[in-house]
Protein backbone atom coordinates (compact mmCIF):
# COMPACT_ATOMS: atom_id res chain seq x y z
CA UNK A 1 0.00 0.00 0.00
CA UNK A 2 1.26 3.87 -0.62
CA UNK A 3 2.52 5.93 1.75
CA UNK A 4 0.14 7.41 4.42
CA UNK A 5 1.11 10.99 4.96
CA UNK A 6 -1.07 13.61 4.75
CA UNK A 7 -5.27 13.34 4.97
CA UNK A 8 -7.98 15.92 4.88
CA UNK A 9 -9.97 16.73 7.70
CA UNK A 10 -13.35 16.80 8.64
CA UNK A 11 -14.43 19.44 6.61
CA UNK A 12 -14.27 18.31 3.03
CA UNK A 13 -13.71 22.40 1.88
CA UNK A 14 -10.64 22.79 3.65
CA UNK A 15 -7.55 20.76 5.08
CA UNK A 16 -6.71 19.96 8.21
CA UNK A 17 -3.15 19.23 8.54
CA UNK A 18 -3.01 17.96 12.00
CA UNK A 19 -4.80 14.97 11.19
CA UNK A 20 -3.39 12.03 9.77
CA UNK A 21 -4.20 9.30 7.04
CA UNK A 22 -5.69 6.90 9.85
CA UNK A 23 -8.91 9.63 10.28
CA UNK A 24 -9.27 9.38 6.48
CA UNK A 25 -9.41 4.91 6.44
CA UNK A 26 -11.74 5.52 9.65
CA UNK A 27 -13.99 7.44 7.30
CA UNK A 28 -13.42 5.10 4.20
CA UNK A 29 -14.08 1.90 6.53
CA UNK A 30 -17.79 3.45 7.81
CA UNK A 31 -18.69 4.47 4.50
CA UNK A 32 -20.50 1.98 2.05
CA UNK A 33 -19.55 4.45 -1.04
CA UNK A 34 -16.63 4.99 -3.53
CA UNK A 35 -12.42 4.42 -3.09
CA UNK A 36 -10.67 7.42 -1.83
CA UNK A 37 -7.24 8.37 -3.50
CA UNK A 38 -5.39 11.62 -2.51
CA UNK A 39 -2.35 13.41 -3.92
CA UNK A 40 -0.35 16.09 -3.15
CA UNK A 41 0.13 18.82 -5.93
CA UNK A 42 2.87 16.99 -7.84
CA UNK A 43 0.72 14.01 -8.12
CA UNK A 44 2.60 12.24 -5.39
CA UNK A 45 -0.13 9.42 -4.52
CA UNK A 46 -0.15 10.12 0.01
CA UNK A 47 -3.34 8.21 0.58
CA UNK A 48 -5.27 5.15 -1.29
CA UNK A 49 -7.80 2.48 0.80
CA UNK A 50 -8.62 -0.57 -0.15
CA UNK A 51 -11.54 0.05 -2.54
CA UNK A 52 -9.30 2.60 -4.99
CA UNK A 53 -6.45 -0.24 -4.80
CA UNK A 54 -9.00 -2.77 -5.84
CA UNK A 55 -10.33 -0.96 -8.76
CA UNK A 56 -6.63 -0.05 -9.56
CA UNK A 57 -5.84 -3.68 -9.66
CA UNK A 58 -8.26 -4.24 -11.75
CA UNK A 59 -7.45 -1.60 -14.44
CA UNK A 60 -4.25 -2.58 -14.90
CA UNK A 61 -4.47 -6.02 -15.21
CA UNK A 62 -7.62 -5.24 -17.92
CA UNK A 63 -5.21 -2.28 -19.68
CA UNK A 64 -1.70 -1.48 -20.45
CA UNK A 65 0.38 -3.89 -18.15
CA UNK A 66 3.56 -2.62 -19.68
CA UNK A 67 3.38 0.91 -18.00
CA UNK A 68 5.73 1.01 -14.39
CA UNK A 69 3.07 3.26 -12.72
CA UNK A 70 0.71 1.43 -10.49
CA UNK A 71 -2.18 3.68 -11.15
CA UNK A 72 -3.99 3.65 -14.39
CA UNK A 73 -3.25 6.21 -17.44
CA UNK A 74 -7.15 7.62 -17.21
CA UNK A 75 -6.77 8.46 -13.55
CA UNK A 76 -3.39 9.99 -14.09
CA UNK A 77 -4.88 12.11 -17.11
CA UNK A 78 -7.78 13.22 -14.68
CA UNK A 79 -5.31 14.21 -11.98
CA UNK A 80 -3.70 16.40 -14.43
CA UNK A 81 -6.48 18.00 -15.52
CA UNK A 82 -7.13 18.97 -11.99
CA UNK A 83 -3.83 20.03 -11.30
CA UNK A 84 -4.16 22.65 -14.26
CA UNK A 85 -7.91 23.76 -12.57
CA UNK A 86 -5.92 24.58 -9.98
CA UNK A 87 -4.21 26.97 -11.31
CA UNK A 88 -7.55 29.50 -11.57
CA UNK A 89 -9.44 27.99 -9.27
CA UNK A 90 -7.59 29.05 -6.11
CA UNK A 91 -9.99 28.66 -3.30
CA UNK A 92 -12.25 26.10 -1.69
CA UNK A 93 -15.10 27.78 -2.58
CA UNK A 94 -14.62 27.52 -6.20
CA UNK A 95 -14.55 23.76 -6.26
CA UNK A 96 -17.96 23.83 -3.98
CA UNK A 97 -19.93 23.36 -7.09
CA UNK A 98 -17.10 21.97 -9.36
CA UNK A 99 -15.35 18.56 -10.09
CA UNK A 100 -13.64 17.13 -13.22
CA UNK A 101 -15.16 13.72 -13.87
CA UNK A 102 -14.64 10.78 -16.21
CA UNK A 103 -16.58 7.80 -16.79
CA UNK A 104 -14.68 4.80 -17.69
CA UNK A 105 -16.09 2.39 -20.01
CA UNK A 106 -12.98 0.54 -21.26
CA UNK A 107 -12.99 -1.97 -18.32
CA UNK A 108 -15.09 -4.85 -17.49
CA UNK A 109 -17.17 -2.79 -14.96
CA UNK A 110 -17.47 1.08 -15.97
CA UNK A 111 -16.26 3.44 -13.17
CA UNK A 112 -17.49 6.70 -12.47
CA UNK A 113 -13.64 8.87 -11.30
CA UNK A 114 -13.95 12.03 -10.07
CA UNK A 115 -11.13 14.96 -8.96
CA UNK A 116 -11.48 17.77 -6.56
CA UNK A 117 -8.87 20.45 -5.62
CA UNK A 118 -8.34 20.90 -1.97
CA UNK A 119 -6.58 23.91 -2.30
CA UNK A 120 -3.97 25.92 0.05
CA UNK A 121 -3.58 29.44 -0.75
CA UNK A 122 -1.55 30.18 2.28
CA UNK A 123 1.01 27.36 1.17
CA UNK A 124 0.47 26.15 -2.43
CA UNK A 125 2.93 24.01 -1.73
CA UNK A 126 0.30 22.17 0.28
CA UNK A 127 -2.18 22.13 -1.97
CA UNK A 128 -3.74 18.44 -2.17
CA UNK A 129 -6.30 16.79 -4.78
CA UNK A 130 -8.68 14.23 -3.83
CA UNK A 131 -9.91 11.71 -6.45
CA UNK A 132 -13.02 9.25 -5.62
CA UNK A 133 -13.45 6.03 -8.13
CA UNK A 134 -17.23 4.17 -8.05
CA UNK A 135 -18.46 1.54 -10.01
CA UNK A 136 -21.21 2.50 -11.60
CA UNK A 137 -24.61 -0.03 -12.16
CA UNK A 138 -23.73 -3.88 -13.78
CA UNK A 139 -21.09 -4.93 -16.47
CA UNK A 140 -21.09 -3.23 -19.74
CA UNK A 141 -22.59 -6.06 -21.34
CA UNK A 142 -25.59 -6.33 -18.98
CA UNK A 143 -26.23 -2.60 -19.76
CA UNK A 144 -26.42 -2.83 -23.90
CA UNK A 145 -28.28 -5.89 -23.82
CA UNK A 146 -30.52 -4.61 -21.21
CA UNK A 147 -30.50 -1.04 -23.35
CA UNK A 148 -31.32 -3.31 -26.17
CA UNK A 149 -34.76 -4.72 -25.03
CA UNK A 150 -35.76 -1.25 -23.33
CA UNK A 151 -35.03 1.41 -25.96
CA UNK A 152 -35.59 -1.13 -28.97
CA UNK A 153 -32.25 -0.75 -30.31
CA UNK A 154 -30.55 -2.35 -33.33
CA UNK A 155 -28.00 -4.88 -33.62
CA UNK A 156 -26.02 -1.63 -35.52
CA UNK A 157 -27.56 0.87 -32.77
CA UNK A 158 -25.62 -1.14 -30.12
CA UNK A 159 -22.84 -1.02 -31.65
CA UNK A 160 -22.67 2.63 -32.26
CA UNK A 161 -23.56 3.10 -28.26
CA UNK A 162 -20.86 0.56 -27.88
CA UNK A 163 -18.16 2.72 -29.30
CA UNK A 164 -19.87 5.72 -27.57
CA UNK A 165 -19.09 3.95 -24.42
CA UNK A 166 -15.75 4.17 -25.15
CA UNK A 167 -15.37 7.86 -26.21
CA UNK A 168 -15.05 7.85 -29.45
CA UNK A 169 -15.52 10.40 -32.15
CA UNK A 170 -18.48 10.02 -35.16
CA UNK A 171 -15.39 9.45 -37.77
CA UNK A 172 -13.83 6.51 -35.37
CA UNK A 173 -17.04 4.76 -35.21
CA UNK A 174 -17.56 5.18 -38.80
CA UNK A 175 -13.95 3.96 -39.91
CA UNK A 176 -14.34 0.69 -37.51
CA UNK A 177 -17.66 -0.02 -38.73
CA UNK A 178 -16.68 0.48 -42.24
CA UNK A 179 -19.40 3.72 -42.72
CA UNK A 180 -19.48 7.62 -43.41
CA UNK A 181 -19.44 9.65 -40.36
CA UNK A 182 -22.82 11.23 -41.50
CA UNK A 183 -24.40 7.56 -41.33
CA UNK A 184 -23.07 7.47 -37.83
CA UNK A 185 -24.70 10.54 -36.95
CA UNK A 186 -27.84 9.18 -38.52
CA UNK A 187 -27.53 6.19 -35.93
CA UNK A 188 -27.11 8.60 -33.52
CA UNK A 189 -29.76 10.95 -34.16
CA UNK A 190 -32.42 7.64 -33.83
CA UNK A 191 -30.56 6.43 -30.73
CA UNK A 192 -31.31 9.85 -28.93
CA UNK A 193 -34.77 9.87 -30.35
CA UNK A 194 -35.45 6.24 -28.75
CA UNK A 195 -33.83 7.14 -25.41
CA UNK A 196 -35.29 10.84 -25.41
CA UNK A 197 -32.44 12.17 -25.00
CA UNK A 198 -30.74 15.05 -26.55
CA UNK A 199 -26.49 14.81 -26.75
CA UNK A 200 -24.10 11.81 -26.78
CA UNK A 201 -23.01 12.19 -22.48
CA UNK A 202 -27.21 12.01 -22.58
CA UNK A 203 -27.14 8.75 -23.96
CA UNK A 204 -24.32 7.22 -21.88
CA UNK A 205 -26.48 8.45 -18.38
CA UNK A 206 -29.69 7.43 -19.98
CA UNK A 207 -28.13 3.69 -20.53
CA UNK A 208 -26.31 4.11 -17.15
CA UNK A 209 -29.62 4.22 -15.04
CA UNK A 210 -30.71 0.80 -16.36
Amino acid sequence: MPEKNKTIGPDPQTIDHKSDAAELEQIAQNRAGPGIMLFNSSLKLLYQDREAWTLCTEMRQQGDKNTRSFLPPRVVELCSEVKKQLQHRTHAKDWEQFRVKQILTDFQRPVLVAGVGLPNPGHPDETQILVTMEVIGRRKRAIFEQSKERFHLTHREVTVVEHLFKGWTNKEIGNSLGVTEQTIKEHIKHIMEKTKTTTRTGILVQLLRL
